[in-house]
């Protein structure tokens, strides 16, 4: 049985690369349950985008959030309650258009929380309009005669901007990226996960993908190793390709606080309330 599935009509267009990151996400947690981590403590959010309606396919509690704000939400979900672990989704215009920003200051400052990008190189929901990780020439709608930019590079940007966890994955390898999805959860600190997503409406990418993806056989912690093997265009590594150990950003904010378990009792609250107020 599949408790993790909701009473939402799935309507991405069949073949779509969402599937599989469904399907891999859903394993993960089932992994993740198995490594003592429950699946309650699981937080998601989502922006706007064909992406984002992973949130309501997942029966795990969240906020829907909007356009490149999911990682903003995300960050407070940790501040408030860090005994979460918070998942944010989010499609490459999503991320690098509307929410380039919290991108980068997340990473920049290190919080811990769980990015998994849906990078199909293309604005799908709004039918085929270029994006931050569209190829140079791609044709659509808002390019008719192909875009005239080059792609952002979403790893060695986030490596670039302080990314304690960087890794890559692919839909039709499907347990190789659940096994991703477990590491980047389990990791303290933020991690991104670029998922290539094939969009079979407007930027069809399989073939593509299968002659360029490459698994790799280690994991480095090495930034330069790191960066060189981002920005490798001949081949397209698959897993992860950086991951160090870096303090995490709620633990220098207020160490081994947690706002929610350790309130103060409404009663002591409301009597401080009333002194502060007293004349």
């Amino acid at each position: 049985m599949d408790d993790l599935e909701t009473y939402a009509e799935n309507t991405w267009c069949p073949g779509c690369g969402n599937f599989g990151i469904l399907s891999a996400f859903k394993k993960a947690v089932k992994k993740l349950e198995e490594r003592g981590i429950e699946k309650e403590k699981i937080i998601i959010t989502a922006g706007i985008g064909c992406h984002g309606k992973i949130f309501d396919y997942l029966k795990l509690s969240g906020l829907y959030s909007i356009h490149g704000r999911s990682m903003a939400t995300a960050q407070g979900m940790k501040i408030a309650n860090p005994d979460l672990k918070v998942v944010a989704f989010a499609g490459d215009g999503d991320a690098f258009g509307e929410g380039m920003a919290h991108m980068i200051f997340a990473a920049k400052r290190n919080a811990d929380i769980t990015v998994i990008i849906h990078d199909n190189g293309v604005y799908g929901l709004t039918t085929g309009q270029y994006a931050p990780t569209s190829q140079k020439g791609f044709k659509g709608p808002s390019t008719p005669k192909g875009s005239i930019e080059e792609p952002l590079n979403p790893l060695s940007l986030m490596l670039e901007s302080g990314a304690s966890f960087v890794a890559r994955g692919y839909p039709v390898k499907l347990d190789h990226l659940t096994d991703i999805i477990v590491q980047a959860v389990e990791h303290e600190g933020f991690s991104f996960v670029d998922v290539l997503q094939p969009c079979v409406s407007f930027n069809n990418t399989y073939q593509k993908y299968n002659a360029l993806v490459e698994v790799l056989d280690h994991i480095s912690d090495n930034y330069e190793k790191a960066m060189a093997i981002a920005k490798k265009e001949d081949k397209l590594a698959l897993g992860i390709i950086y991951q160090a150990k870096k303090p995490v950003y709620h633990n220098e904010l207020y160490g081994d606080f947690n706002p929610i378990a350790k309130r103060m009792p409404r009663e002591e609250r409301m009597g401080k309330i009333k002194h502060l107020l007293s004349p």
